[in-house]
């Protein structure tokens, strides 16, 4: 059996649409890297550009100081959303994030990853979507294509594959259920 390796001078994404031209990506690199990814604490304004660059968004969305969102116009944003400290939006695809949603400091929504049985190491995308009253907590990794169910936890440092069912807490890499979560007043 001949074993072939990885060619990364035959990687192609050219299929790949960001969905605004160039000088428009890097009018928002600008803008993200100044006001978003900065410690720039002014959530009315974040909200303004964001909007300003195609994203939908409700009202009383909080987004702390450190946030990097990279397609706003990938991005559709509920009521009452917190997004913590340092959390990476790789939006190569859309991101939804319904009402009542936290997404705690440092975590990675990672709409992009590579086929590692290709030679060529191709591109893969797949949208990321929180539902109503979701949690990812602090450290935590979703990646291309998962779903976090209504009420659904992602505990601490996990790593979400695959689509987290409602109303479970998950923990792990990766992420595993763990045990119903049981909301009370």
């Amino acid at each position: 059996m001949t074993l072939l390796k990885t060619d990364l001078s035959k990687f192609d994404k050219d299929w790949y649409k960001p969905g605004k031209p160039f000088h428009t990506r890097v009018i928002w690199y600008l803008i993200n890297y100044f006001f978003i990814k900065s410690p720039f604490p002014f959530y009315g304004i974040k909200r303004f550009l964001l909007r300003a660059f195609g994203a939908k968004i409700g009202k009383g969305l909080i987004i702390k100081p450190h946030v990097s969102i990279k397609y706003p116009w990938n991005l559709v944003i509920g009521n009452h959303v917190w997004i913590g400290e340092d959390v990476w939006i790789d939006n190569l695809a859309k991101v939804t994030i319904k009402d009542n949603v936290c997404i705690s400091q440092g975590c990675l929504l990672l709409c992009g990853n590579h086929n590692y049985k290709k030679t060529s190491f191709d591109l893969i995308t797949g949208e990321i979507t929180f539902e109503e009253g979701s949690w990812a907590g602090a450290k935590t990794v979703i990646c291309p294509g998962v779903r976090l169910g209504k009420n659904s936890l992602l505990t601490v440092g996990s790593i979400a594959t695959s689509s987290l069912e409602e109303n479970w807490i998950y923990q792990g890499n990766p992420a595993k259920k763990l045990k119903l979560r049981v909301l009370k007043n």
